[in-house]
Protein backbone atom coordinates (compact mmCIF):
# COMPACT_ATOMS: atom_id res chain seq x y z
CA UNK A 1 0.00 0.00 0.00
CA UNK A 2 1.50 3.58 -0.69
CA UNK A 3 2.58 6.18 1.93
CA UNK A 4 -1.05 8.19 0.63
CA UNK A 5 -2.93 5.80 0.67
CA UNK A 6 -2.11 4.60 3.96
CA UNK A 7 -2.11 8.10 4.92
CA UNK A 8 -5.60 8.52 3.72
CA UNK A 9 -7.06 5.47 5.49
CA UNK A 10 -5.19 6.80 8.90
CA UNK A 11 -7.15 10.19 8.42
CA UNK A 12 -10.73 8.25 7.30
CA UNK A 13 -9.96 5.83 10.76
CA UNK A 14 -9.49 8.35 12.90
CA UNK A 15 -12.44 10.51 12.06
CA UNK A 16 -14.31 7.62 12.16
CA UNK A 17 -12.81 6.69 15.43
CA UNK A 18 -13.53 10.75 16.32
CA UNK A 19 -17.56 10.72 15.07
CA UNK A 20 -18.10 7.33 17.63
CA UNK A 21 -16.71 9.29 20.45
CA UNK A 22 -18.64 12.32 19.91
CA UNK A 23 -21.71 10.38 19.94
CA UNK A 24 -20.62 8.78 22.83
CA UNK A 25 -20.10 11.76 24.65
CA UNK A 26 -23.21 13.52 23.38
CA UNK A 27 -25.43 10.77 24.72
CA UNK A 28 -23.22 11.17 28.07
CA UNK A 29 -23.86 14.87 28.27
CA UNK A 30 -27.91 14.29 27.11
CA UNK A 31 -28.21 11.76 29.90
CA UNK A 32 -26.31 14.12 32.41
CA UNK A 33 -28.84 16.88 31.06
CA UNK A 34 -31.43 14.48 32.41
CA UNK A 35 -32.82 13.45 29.19
CA UNK A 36 -34.96 10.18 28.44
CA UNK A 37 -34.28 7.36 26.76
CA UNK A 38 -37.41 6.33 24.81
CA UNK A 39 -40.35 5.12 27.05
CA UNK A 40 -43.37 3.28 25.99
CA UNK A 41 -46.68 4.72 26.53
CA UNK A 42 -47.75 3.88 29.87
CA UNK A 43 -50.56 0.96 28.30
CA UNK A 44 -51.60 -0.23 24.30
CA UNK A 45 -54.92 -0.39 26.10
CA UNK A 46 -54.83 3.39 26.08
CA UNK A 47 -54.67 4.19 22.27
CA UNK A 48 -58.23 2.26 22.31
CA UNK A 49 -61.10 4.10 22.31
CA UNK A 50 -63.89 3.03 24.95
CA UNK A 51 -66.68 1.12 23.77
CA UNK A 52 -70.12 2.93 22.34
CA UNK A 53 -72.06 2.53 25.17
CA UNK A 54 -73.86 5.91 25.63
CA UNK A 55 -71.23 6.99 28.25
CA UNK A 56 -69.25 10.24 28.07
CA UNK A 57 -65.77 10.08 27.16
CA UNK A 58 -63.65 12.84 28.62
CA UNK A 59 -59.92 13.39 27.84
CA UNK A 60 -57.87 15.25 29.70
CA UNK A 61 -54.39 17.20 29.17
CA UNK A 62 -51.74 17.66 31.86
CA UNK A 63 -47.97 18.76 30.81
CA UNK A 64 -47.00 15.79 33.20
CA UNK A 65 -47.30 12.98 35.19
CA UNK A 66 -48.86 14.09 38.22
CA UNK A 67 -50.83 17.43 36.70
CA UNK A 68 -54.33 16.28 35.41
CA UNK A 69 -54.26 13.93 38.66
CA UNK A 70 -53.94 17.00 40.82
CA UNK A 71 -56.12 19.32 39.62
CA UNK A 72 -59.06 16.68 38.68
CA UNK A 73 -58.83 13.59 40.10
CA UNK A 74 -62.03 14.43 42.18
CA UNK A 75 -63.76 14.89 39.29
CA UNK A 76 -62.51 12.14 36.96
CA UNK A 77 -62.86 9.69 39.83
CA UNK A 78 -67.17 10.83 40.16
CA UNK A 79 -67.16 9.90 36.34
CA UNK A 80 -66.18 6.95 36.43
CA UNK A 81 -67.97 5.26 39.14
CA UNK A 82 -71.38 6.77 36.77
CA UNK A 83 -69.47 4.50 34.22
CA UNK A 84 -68.16 7.47 32.28
CA UNK A 85 -64.84 6.55 29.87
CA UNK A 86 -61.95 9.27 31.54
CA UNK A 87 -58.65 9.28 29.80
CA UNK A 88 -55.31 11.07 31.12
CA UNK A 89 -52.10 12.38 28.59
CA UNK A 90 -49.42 13.47 30.10
CA UNK A 91 -47.90 15.30 27.56
CA UNK A 92 -43.96 15.09 28.72
CA UNK A 93 -42.34 12.18 30.30
CA UNK A 94 -40.99 14.22 33.85
CA UNK A 95 -37.80 12.78 33.04
CA UNK A 96 -36.39 16.14 34.82
CA UNK A 97 -39.01 16.23 37.95
CA UNK A 98 -36.92 15.65 40.71
CA UNK A 99 -33.66 16.66 42.30
CA UNK A 100 -32.08 13.45 42.91
CA UNK A 101 -32.81 11.50 39.94
CA UNK A 102 -33.63 11.75 35.99
CA UNK A 103 -33.58 10.28 32.65
CA UNK A 104 -35.06 7.14 31.61
CA UNK A 105 -35.32 5.70 35.02
CA UNK A 106 -37.22 8.88 36.28
CA UNK A 107 -39.91 8.50 33.10
CA UNK A 108 -40.53 5.18 34.16
CA UNK A 109 -40.85 5.58 37.83
CA UNK A 110 -43.46 8.22 36.66
CA UNK A 111 -45.12 6.42 34.36
CA UNK A 112 -45.77 3.64 36.79
CA UNK A 113 -47.00 6.32 39.75
CA UNK A 114 -49.87 7.39 37.20
CA UNK A 115 -50.75 4.15 36.45
CA UNK A 116 -51.05 3.25 40.15
CA UNK A 117 -53.26 6.57 41.13
CA UNK A 118 -55.50 5.46 37.64
CA UNK A 119 -56.06 2.34 39.38
CA UNK A 120 -57.79 4.06 42.52
CA UNK A 121 -59.31 6.51 40.42
CA UNK A 122 -60.52 4.59 37.42
CA UNK A 123 -59.26 6.23 34.97
CA UNK A 124 -56.97 5.60 31.76
CA UNK A 125 -53.69 7.06 31.32
CA UNK A 126 -51.35 7.31 28.86
CA UNK A 127 -47.68 9.05 29.11
CA UNK A 128 -46.11 10.61 25.76
CA UNK A 129 -42.32 10.39 25.02
CA UNK A 130 -41.58 13.61 25.36
CA UNK A 131 -38.98 15.35 27.18
CA UNK A 132 -40.14 17.03 30.25
CA UNK A 133 -39.61 20.83 29.98
CA UNK A 134 -38.95 20.64 25.94
CA UNK A 135 -42.44 20.54 24.78
CA UNK A 136 -42.82 23.29 21.43
CA UNK A 137 -45.67 23.76 19.69
CA UNK A 138 -45.24 22.17 16.64
CA UNK A 139 -46.94 20.82 13.69
CA UNK A 140 -45.78 17.34 14.77
CA UNK A 141 -47.20 17.62 18.41
CA UNK A 142 -50.60 19.35 17.36
CA UNK A 143 -51.42 16.15 15.00
CA UNK A 144 -50.49 13.82 17.86
CA UNK A 145 -53.18 16.19 20.27
CA UNK A 146 -55.42 16.14 17.15
CA UNK A 147 -55.40 12.15 16.43
CA UNK A 148 -55.50 11.59 20.83
CA UNK A 149 -58.89 13.49 20.99
CA UNK A 150 -60.24 11.61 18.02
CA UNK A 151 -59.34 8.45 19.10
CA UNK A 152 -61.30 8.94 22.06
CA UNK A 153 -64.14 10.25 20.75
CA UNK A 154 -64.14 13.01 23.40
CA UNK A 155 -67.32 14.89 24.34
CA UNK A 156 -65.10 17.13 27.17
CA UNK A 157 -61.35 17.81 26.65
CA UNK A 158 -59.44 19.31 29.78
CA UNK A 159 -56.22 21.31 29.76
CA UNK A 160 -54.47 24.20 31.24
CA UNK A 161 -54.73 27.40 30.17
CA UNK A 162 -52.02 29.06 27.55
CA UNK A 163 -50.82 31.74 30.28
CA UNK A 164 -48.92 29.16 33.02
CA UNK A 165 -45.84 30.12 34.40
CA UNK A 166 -44.40 26.47 33.08
CA UNK A 167 -43.91 26.24 29.68
CA UNK A 168 -44.65 22.60 29.31
CA UNK A 169 -48.25 23.70 30.54
CA UNK A 170 -48.60 26.25 28.56
CA UNK A 171 -47.45 24.64 25.26
CA UNK A 172 -49.94 22.18 26.42
CA UNK A 173 -53.16 24.64 26.20
CA UNK A 174 -51.51 25.85 23.11
CA UNK A 175 -52.12 22.70 21.21
CA UNK A 176 -55.05 21.88 22.86
CA UNK A 177 -56.41 25.18 21.44
CA UNK A 178 -54.79 24.91 18.03
CA UNK A 179 -56.53 21.50 18.65
CA UNK A 180 -59.85 22.48 18.99
CA UNK A 181 -61.21 23.13 15.28
CA UNK A 182 -58.90 21.09 13.95
CA UNK A 183 -60.55 17.75 15.05
CA UNK A 184 -64.01 18.35 12.97
CA UNK A 185 -61.64 19.19 9.73
CA UNK A 186 -61.53 15.81 7.88
CA UNK A 187 -58.32 16.17 5.63
CA UNK A 188 -56.04 16.99 8.47
CA UNK A 189 -54.69 13.56 9.75
CA UNK A 190 -56.75 11.63 7.35
CA UNK A 191 -55.69 8.88 8.87
CA UNK A 192 -57.49 9.19 12.04
CA UNK A 193 -61.41 9.75 11.53
CA UNK A 194 -62.19 13.28 12.40
CA UNK A 195 -65.27 14.06 15.01
CA UNK A 196 -68.73 14.65 13.71
CA UNK A 197 -69.13 17.30 16.70
CA UNK A 198 -66.86 19.56 18.07
CA UNK A 199 -66.11 18.64 22.00
CA UNK A 200 -66.47 21.32 25.02
CA UNK A 201 -63.24 22.10 25.85
CA UNK A 202 -62.14 23.45 29.62
CA UNK A 203 -59.61 24.85 31.26
CA UNK A 204 -57.89 23.59 34.73
CA UNK A 205 -57.92 26.85 37.56
CA UNK A 206 -55.05 28.66 38.35
CA UNK A 207 -54.27 31.85 40.08
CA UNK A 208 -52.87 33.89 37.13
CA UNK A 209 -54.52 37.15 36.69
CA UNK A 210 -53.09 38.51 33.15
CA UNK A 211 -54.25 38.68 30.79
CA UNK A 212 -57.50 37.62 32.50
CA UNK A 213 -58.38 35.76 35.24
CA UNK A 214 -60.02 32.41 35.87
CA UNK A 215 -63.70 32.35 36.09
CA UNK A 216 -65.61 28.93 36.47
CA UNK A 217 -68.44 27.44 34.87
CA UNK A 218 -68.67 24.66 36.68
CA UNK A 219 -67.43 23.60 40.05
CA UNK A 220 -67.66 19.98 41.49
CA UNK A 221 -68.13 18.69 44.73
CA UNK A 222 -65.52 16.24 45.41
CA UNK A 223 -65.99 15.32 48.92
CA UNK A 224 -67.16 12.17 48.56
CA UNK A 225 -64.10 11.33 46.94
CA UNK A 226 -61.33 12.83 48.53
CA UNK A 227 -59.98 10.18 50.66
CA UNK A 228 -59.48 8.39 46.72
CA UNK A 229 -58.08 11.09 45.70
CA UNK A 230 -55.81 11.39 48.31
CA UNK A 231 -55.00 7.87 47.88
CA UNK A 232 -54.05 8.21 44.46
CA UNK A 233 -51.60 11.34 44.78
CA UNK A 234 -50.05 8.90 47.85
CA UNK A 235 -49.02 6.70 44.96
CA UNK A 236 -47.14 9.83 42.93
CA UNK A 237 -44.41 9.73 45.45
CA UNK A 238 -41.67 10.79 43.28
CA UNK A 239 -43.43 14.61 43.20
CA UNK A 240 -45.64 14.36 46.11
CA UNK A 241 -43.86 13.12 49.14
CA UNK A 242 -40.12 13.41 47.45
CA UNK A 243 -40.48 16.96 46.62
CA UNK A 244 -39.77 16.75 42.77
CA UNK A 245 -37.16 18.84 41.35
CA UNK A 246 -38.22 21.37 44.30
CA UNK A 247 -37.10 18.56 47.33
CA UNK A 248 -33.85 17.68 49.00
CA UNK A 249 -32.42 14.69 50.68
CA UNK A 250 -34.44 15.66 53.81
CA UNK A 251 -38.11 14.77 51.74
CA UNK A 252 -36.78 11.16 51.63
CA UNK A 253 -38.53 9.10 53.80
CA UNK A 254 -36.27 6.64 55.29
CA UNK A 255 -38.80 3.48 56.66
CA UNK A 256 -41.94 3.17 56.05
CA UNK A 257 -43.47 4.37 59.30
CA UNK A 258 -42.05 8.09 58.14
CA UNK A 259 -43.35 7.42 54.61
CA UNK A 260 -47.07 6.76 56.22
CA UNK A 261 -46.89 10.01 57.73
CA UNK A 262 -45.66 11.77 54.84
CA UNK A 263 -49.00 11.11 53.40
CA UNK A 264 -51.13 11.47 56.26
CA UNK A 265 -49.03 15.40 56.50
CA UNK A 266 -49.82 15.27 52.28
CA UNK A 267 -53.67 14.69 53.00
CA UNK A 268 -54.07 16.89 55.96
CA UNK A 269 -51.60 20.20 55.34
CA UNK A 270 -51.71 20.16 51.66
CA UNK A 271 -54.30 18.22 49.52
CA UNK A 272 -56.99 19.30 51.93
CA UNK A 273 -55.81 23.19 52.11
CA UNK A 274 -55.97 23.34 48.62
CA UNK A 275 -59.28 21.96 47.64
CA UNK A 276 -61.05 23.90 50.76
CA UNK A 277 -59.33 27.09 49.54
CA UNK A 278 -61.32 26.51 45.92
CA UNK A 279 -64.50 25.46 47.18
CA UNK A 280 -64.68 28.74 49.38
CA UNK A 281 -62.98 30.82 46.63
CA UNK A 282 -66.17 29.61 44.71
CA UNK A 283 -69.07 29.59 46.73
CA UNK A 284 -71.61 31.23 45.28
CA UNK A 285 -70.99 28.59 41.65
CA UNK A 286 -71.69 25.80 44.14
CA UNK A 287 -74.81 27.49 45.66
CA UNK A 288 -75.77 28.49 42.22
CA UNK A 289 -75.03 24.66 41.22
CA UNK A 290 -75.51 22.48 44.33
CA UNK A 291 -78.69 24.71 46.39
CA UNK A 292 -78.58 26.70 49.12
CA UNK A 293 -78.19 24.60 51.67
CA UNK A 294 -75.86 22.16 50.10
CA UNK A 295 -73.52 24.50 48.11
CA UNK A 296 -72.69 25.73 51.66
CA UNK A 297 -71.61 23.14 53.14
CA UNK A 298 -69.45 21.41 50.23
CA UNK A 299 -65.82 21.28 51.32
CA UNK A 300 -63.59 20.15 48.78
CA UNK A 301 -63.96 20.97 45.26
CA UNK A 302 -62.52 21.50 41.91
CA UNK A 303 -63.53 23.87 39.03
CA UNK A 304 -63.18 24.02 35.49
CA UNK A 305 -63.99 26.77 32.76
CA UNK A 306 -65.54 26.89 29.28
CA UNK A 307 -62.83 27.53 27.10
CA UNK A 308 -64.36 29.95 24.61
CA UNK A 309 -62.54 27.25 21.21
CA UNK A 310 -64.76 24.24 20.52
CA UNK A 311 -68.73 23.96 21.39
CA UNK A 312 -69.79 26.54 23.40
CA UNK A 313 -72.68 24.72 25.93
CA UNK A 314 -75.38 26.05 27.44
CA UNK A 315 -75.77 26.00 30.98
CA UNK A 316 -78.12 23.35 30.49
CA UNK A 317 -75.42 21.48 28.45
CA UNK A 318 -72.87 21.37 30.75
CA UNK A 319 -74.69 19.98 33.72
CA UNK A 320 -75.17 16.94 31.75
CA UNK A 321 -71.69 16.82 30.78
CA UNK A 322 -71.34 16.80 34.49
CA UNK A 323 -74.08 14.20 35.72
CA UNK A 324 -72.22 14.20 39.25
CA UNK A 325 -73.72 18.06 39.58
CA UNK A 326 -77.24 17.62 41.29
CA UNK A 327 -79.60 18.28 37.63
CA UNK A 328 -81.82 21.01 38.08
CA UNK A 329 -85.26 20.01 38.34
Amino acid sequence: MSRARCYACGVFAGLMLACALGSVRWVSDRTAAASAVPVPTSAAAAEQAPPDDGKLRIIAFGAHPDDCELEAGGTACLWASQGHHVKFVSTTNGDIGHWQMAGGALAQRRTKEVEAAAKILGNAVQVLDIHDGELEPTLENRRTFTRLIRRWKADIVIAPRPNDYHPDHRYTGVLVQDSAYMVTVPFFCPDTPALKKNPVFLYFPDGFQKPNPFRPDIVVSIDAVIERKAEALAQIVSQFIEGGCGGGPERMPRDEARMKARQEQLKQAWLNPRHATLADRYRDKLIELYGEEAGKHVRHAEAFEVCEYGRRPSPEELRKLFPIVPQKR
